[in-house]
């Protein structure tokens, strides 16, 4: 079997982009318009096809005409502190004794780098991470994209989110998702698989 597990949210906390957007005096939705009025800046920056320094630029262009003060650092590096779940890291590690373990991640750069100086994805025998592979959840291509990899079929194949549109994007190719609540009910679930 196959178990895929999201990163934020599921393994460790999330990036708190309502602070990041606070700090630019700017409401989640707001920042979000931004983003999608300049050609999906977040998107791209997402599945890679644009840097960070590239994001911050067109951002700081495109926000200029709201009174905003440019961004002069990597915000999305700077606030981002996430702490270890450390029962889901037990439980990945409990599963890979017997099934093939991967993560499956909606990720930039900035949170790439800080997840892999902090080892987060040594936990899992691969990582596909949208900034890589150039897809992002909750796209079924993404989804396809590690199946193919890994050579599995989708009902050979557990998900994990704490989004539940990524969730129901899995469930609707086949793949068995749960919305991940904590690392107590995800054990509850997968725990028969040990």
């Amino acid at each position: 079997m196959l178990f895929i597990f999201d990163m934020g949210g599921v393994v460790t906390t999330t990036f708190p982009l309502d602070l990041l957007t606070g700090k630019l005096g700017l409401s989640k939705a707001e920042f979000l318009e931004i983003c999608r009025e300049n050609g999906n800046i977040w998107e791209k920056l997402e599945k890679g096809f644009i840097n960070v320094r590239e994001f911050w630029t067109c951002f700081n262009q495109a926000s200029a005409s709201r009174g905003i003060n440019a961004v002069q650092h990597d915000l999305f590096r700077l606030y981002f502190h996430p702490t270890l779940q450390s029962r889901t890291a037990e439980l990945i590690a409990a599963l890979r004794k017997k099934h093939r373990v991967v993560c499956g991640t909606n990720t930039i750069d900035s949170h790439w780098e800080n997840h892999m100086e902090r080892g987060d994805y040594a936990f899992f025998d691969q990582t596909y991470a949208s900034n890589k592979i150039g897809e992002a959840k909750p796209n079924p291509n993404f989804f396809q994209l590690i199946l193919e990899a890994e050579g599995y079929k989708a009902e050979e194949a557990f998900f994990t989110d704490d989004k539940i549109e990524n969730c129901q994007a899995a469930a609707a190719l086949g793949i068995r998702a749960v919305q991940f609540e904590s690392p107590e009910k995800l054990w509850k679930e997968w725990g028969k698989y040990i």
